[in-house]
C-alpha cells in the first residue's frame, strides 16, 4: 500500500470552491422558478438583468460582467434579439456588437424582479440584510484578490 506524505488538507465541506457551487446552486434553486416561467435561460436572465442598468453595453463588457462565454453570447443574443428583448445598437466602433434593452425587454425584466422580490426580501430577511450586503462586498473582494492572483502567477510559482 502506497502512504502519501501528512498534508494540511481542508475537510471537503471547508473547500471554498465546493462552499462557493454550493451556495451558487441553493440560490439559484430559490429564483429560478422566475425566470423559467417566462421562458429565459439563467444566462439570458444575466444578460437582461445587466442591460437594465445600462444604456448599451458591448458584447466583451456583457461577456465579462455576466460569466458568459462569447460564443454563448452570441446564441444569447440572437434568441434575444428575435424575443425582441433586446437590440442591437449602432456604434463607432464597428468592431464592437453593442447591444441594449428593448421596453419589451425592460417590461419583463420589472415583471420578473417583481416576482421574485418577495423571495428576495424573505432570504434578506433569514440571512440578515446587513450580513447579506457585507457578504456580497466580501465576495467582490474575494474575486478581485484571486483575479489579481491569476494575473500576476509569477508571484506564485508552484515550481519552487
Amino acid at each position: 500500500m502506497h502512504q502519501t506524505p501528512e498534508r494540511d488538507l481542508r475537510k471537503f465541506e471547508k473547500s471554498l470552491p465546493i462552499a462557493l457551487l454550493r451556495t451558487r446552486e441553493a440560490t439559484t434553486r430559490l429564483f429560478k422558478p422566475f425566470i423559467d416561467s417566462h421562458d429565459l435561460t439563467m444566462p439570458q436572465w444575466r444578460v437582461l438583468r445587466a442591460l437594465a442598468e445600462a444604456d448599451a453595453l458591448d458584447a466583451r463588457t456583457l461577456s465579462e460582467r455576466c460569466v458568459i462565454l462569447p460564443p454563448s453570447l452570441t446564441r444569447i443574443f440572437r434568441a434575444m434579439t428575435q424575443r425582441g428583448l433586446i437590440r442591437q445598437v449602432a456604434c463607432a466602433d464597428a468592431r464592437r456588437h453593442m447591444v441594449a434593452v428593448t421596453e419589451e425587454g425592460r417590461a419583463l425584466f420589472e415583471q420578473v424582479l417583481e416576482e421574485s422580490e418577495p423571495d428576495y426580501m424573505r432570504l434578506a430577511g433569514a440571512f440578515g440584510p446587513e450580513r447579506l450586503d457585507l457578504l456580497l462586498d466580501l465576495l467582490n473582494e474575494l474575486r478581485d484578490t484571486a483575479q489579481g492572483l491569476v494575473e500576476s502567477p509569477a508571484q506564485h510559482d508552484p515550481k519552487k
